[in-house]
C-alpha cells in the first residue's frame, strides 16, 4: 500500500511539473489586448491579383484570433504594421503517373517583406521576410484552384507574422 501511494505521488509530481513552464496569455510581458495593432493593406508587386487584400485581411484575423493585440480598426494603433508581397511562385509537385509531363500538384507559395513600427518612437520592431506554402490540387480549371489555395496561403503567412509579433521582446 505504501509502496503505490509513493508511485502515485511521483507521478502526480511528474505531471505538475510538466506544466511549470506554461504561461497563460501573452508571452511578451504585456497584458492582453494593451497595445493596438494598425494593419496598412499590403502592396502587391507580383502579377498575381487579389494577394494584398487576401494577406491584409488574413493578417487581421489572426491578430484577433490570438489577442495579444488589440486590433485598431477606426483609430490609430500603437504600433503600424505594413508589408510589400514579392513573390509569387507555383512549383510542379508531382506529376501524373501516366504523364510525366502533366503537373498533378503545385506548391504554392507567397513571400512578404513585413515592417512594424511603434507609431510614437518610429522605432522598426519587425522588418522581417515570411514565407507561405501550401499545396494546390490541379483540377479542370488552375484559376478555380488558385482561388481555393489563396486563403489558405495568406493564413499561412499571417500566423507567422502574427507570432512574431506576440512574441517580440520590445
Amino acid at each position: 500500500m505504501r509502496v503505490l501511494r509513493c508511485i502515485w505521488v511521483g507521478c502526480v509530481g511528474v505531471a505538475l511539473s510538466g506544466c511549470a513552464g506554461y504561461k497563460v496569455g501573452p508571452t511578451n510581458g504585456l497584458s492582453a489586448g494593451e497595445k493596438s495593432v494598425q494593419i496598412v493593406p499590403f502592396s502587391n508587386q507580383t502579377l498575381e491579383p487579389r494577394l494584398g487584400d487576401a494577406l491584409t485581411g488574413a493578417l487581421r484575423k489572426e491578430v484577433q484570433r490570438d489577442g495579444t493585440y488589440k486590433l485598431a480598426t477606426h483609430d490609430v494603433g500603437d504600433i503600424v504594421v505594413s508589408g510589400t508581397i514579392m513573390q509569387y511562385n507555383r512549383s510542379a509537385q508531382s506529376f501524373v503517373a501516366t504523364d510525366v509531363i502533366t503537373p498533378r500538384d503545385y506548391r504554392v507559395s507567397l513571400i512578404a517583406q513585413v515592417t512594424a513600427r511603434e507609431r510614437a518612437t518610429g522605432k522598426v520592431i519587425l522588418n522581417k521576410s515570411f514565407t507561405g506554402n501550401t499545396l494546390l490540387r490541379v483540377t479542370t480549371d488552375l484559376t478555380s484552384g488558385d482561388r481555393q489555395a489563396l486563403p489558405l496561403l495568406a493564413t499561412d503567412v499571417a500566423r507567422q507574422v502574427t507570432t512574431s509579433l506576440a512574441d517580440g521582446t520590445w
